[in-house]
């Protein structure tokens, strides 16, 4: 077994100072453990989505009155405050598990060998929206679940995985320049796809908004419209996804186009079409809670693979060593070549 150097007082210093590179310079994680601290971010992402669903869908979304504490007198839900008060309490608890999750996506990401500037600042950049997501889920609380914010707070959400996603492509990626795998034609096409369901994601927030789950059994407002026009509106937009993914895959077949965009479009139409049956169920009966959650849930695996999808139009293999040589950051997080 190697022996562990012993810690020096100037190892300290420079722990405290920068204790990403400090670890860095002592670490050196396998490829594979980089994806899964990747896939670990994006896992949790979706997961917190899907547990701040049961919040709203319990009734609980104000179990915990105030913010930052759960009450003005307790940081803690308290056993006065029931059930509603653990649930949100809880959801607030993951918060903190989703934190460890991108912490961990970071300093693997940072510990890696050759060093990559732009897979450590993707795991920066999702913890700085987990950081905007929780204040303003305080935000949603102090306001009493104001509808516009919690729709913000399911967008913010959905802008994280969608950071989470493109960190764990690229974890599966080099750093070379990307090169194209279908043409200029389908890639516009896949961008429209992106776009419409974009829109489909926002005007799911707009029915969540306008619906009768409203997140507490207290009087809560809710979005001045028609619940059964914002509805229509979805399943038009959802059409609109499900025609432009059938679409893409035509051409892509009509091409003889690599089989890896081909599958993830595959795979897509197939999850749109799971969706699609959710939503009309939960249409026809009045929306039961489960199928609402298992309807948030879909939206979530939906949006990372329409983004798989795009990043699938192209490869990016890794460098070799004679186009650019291999850069480690010194301690002060500056780059430095590597040995040539």
């Amino acid at each position: 077994m190697e022996r562990v150097s012993n810690v020096t007082r100037a190892d300290a210093a420079a722990a405290v100072r920068n204790p990403l590179a400090f670890v860095a310079a002592r670490w050196t994680p396998a490829p594979r453990t980089v994806q899964r601290a990747a896939l670990s971010a994006l896992v949790m992402s979706v997961v917190i989505v899907v547990t701040g669903g049961a919040v709203r869908l319990t009734g609980s979304g104000l179990g915990c009155p105030t913010w930052p504490k759960c009450t003005d007198d307790s940081l803690t839900a308290t056993s006065e405050m029931g059930v509603h008060g653990y649930i949100e309490f809880g959801n607030r608890l993951l918060t903190y598990v989703l934190c460890a999750a991108v912490g961990w996506a970071i300093i693997a990401a940072r510990s890696r060998k050759p060093y990559r500037r732009g897979l450590t600042r993707l795991g920066w950049a999702q913890f700085w929206i987990v950081m905007g997501n929780a204040v303003l889920g305080g935000i949603v609380v102090l306001v009493g679940l104001n509808p516009y914010t919690v729709a913000a707070h399911f967008l913010l959400s959905s802008a994280l995985i969608a950071v989470a996603t493109v960190m764990w492509q690229r974890t599966r990626e080099g750093d070379a320049a990307p090169r194209p795998l279908v043409g200029k034609a389908v890639q516009q096409l896949v961008w429209c796809l992106v776009a419409a369901s974009v829109l489909l994601i926002a005007a799911g927030t707009v029915v969540t908004g306008a619906g009768p789950h409203a997140g507490d059994s207290s009087e809560v407002a809710r979005m001045p419209l028609d619940w059964e026009t914002v509805s229509k509106l979805h399943a038009v937009l959802a059409w609109i996804v499900v025609t432009l993914t059938f679409a893409l895959w035509f051409v892509l077949k009509a091409v003889d186009a690599p089989r890896g965009p081909l599958g993830r479009t595959r795979e897509l139409f197939v999850i749109l079409l799971l969706q699609g049956a959710v939503g009309y169920v939960q249409y026809f009966t009045e929306l039961p809670e489960m199928l609402v959650g298992a309807h948030m849930f879909g939206s979530c695996v939906m949006w990372i693979w329409v983004l798989r999808v795009l990043l699938s139009l192209r490869e990016r293999p890794e460098d070799t060593p004679a186009a650019l040589p291999a850069r480690e950051p010194d301690s002060a997080g500056v780059p430095v070549a590597g040995p040539r």
